[in-house]
């Protein structure tokens, strides 16, 4: 079953990481994310997520000129 939901999770995963081994996984992307002061890519818009910043600060900075955008 787990297999279903890695499928339907690829659909809307917007990391732009070509070798990551949690795409799709997006309980292990959190824990790994996290436990390193990150947000994962999915929520940072497209154009943010591709500089690979995913601190916390930039997640801040960027909800703060932008808003919501999921």
């Amino acid at each position: 079953m787990p297999e279903c939901k890695i499928k339907r999770n690829m659909d809307k995963c917007n990391c732009s990481y070509g070798s990551c081994s949690r795409k799709g996984i997006c309980c292990d992307c959190l824990q790994y994310h996290l436990g390193s002061g990150q947000f994962p890519a999915c929520l940072f818009p497209d154009d943010v997520e591709k500089m690979y910043d995913r601190s916390i600060e930039n997640f801040i900075k960027t909800y703060k000129s932008r808003g919501a955008w999921w």
